[in-house]
């Protein structure tokens, strides 16, 4: 057997490009993963009325549910989203999670605990989260789940 050496300093190079590009790649991945799946909608509920024809404006007050999914590395994970309106504001929010994988759990739990401080408050017009509280493919999945709620809740 033939025994090569290689520096020490090119191998951390090495292994911290290709971490870099995993983070990368997975980023990528996770978001378009969640925009091709935006046609499969979960089920929602709502008190209001439903008009699947509009992305802004005026939205009916009310408490309004649905699901969104988006890709992990491991699996294609699903959470439930109910948000409260009132004149078009979020006053409340709640994110139920289904996590089939233990990673997800840990990182659902942390969007979860962390979601309230970015919704709350803010237009339903507004809404587009990224990352939260270190979780961010878990947003994809809110993201998808909010457009949803839009089309619910259009006057």
């Amino acid at each position: 057997m033939i025994r090569t050496t290689v520096p020490t300093s090119v191998r951390k190079g090495a292994a911290l490009a290709g971490i870099a590009g995993l983070f990368v790649l997975a980023g990528c991945s996770g978001t378009a993963d969640a925009e091709d799946q935006s046609t499969d909608t979960g089920s929602g509920t709502s008190t209001g009325s439903t008009d699947s024809g509009a992305s802004t404006g005026d939205y009916t007050d009310g408490t309004y549910t649905a699901d969104g999914s988006y890709q992990t590395p491991e699996t294609v994970e699903s959470i439930s989203v109910t948000l409260t309106i009132a004149d078009g504001v979020v006053t409340e929010v709640e994110v139920t999670g289904d996590p089939k994988a233990r990673e997800t759990e840990q990182y659902q739990g942390q969007f979860i605990d962390g979601i309230s401080d970015e919704v709350v408050g803010k237009s339903l017009d507004d809404l587009n989260v990224s990352r939260v509280a270190g979780s961010s493919l878990t947003s994809g999945g809110f993201n998808e789940a909010v457009d949803s709620i839009k089309e619910q809740a259009a006057a």
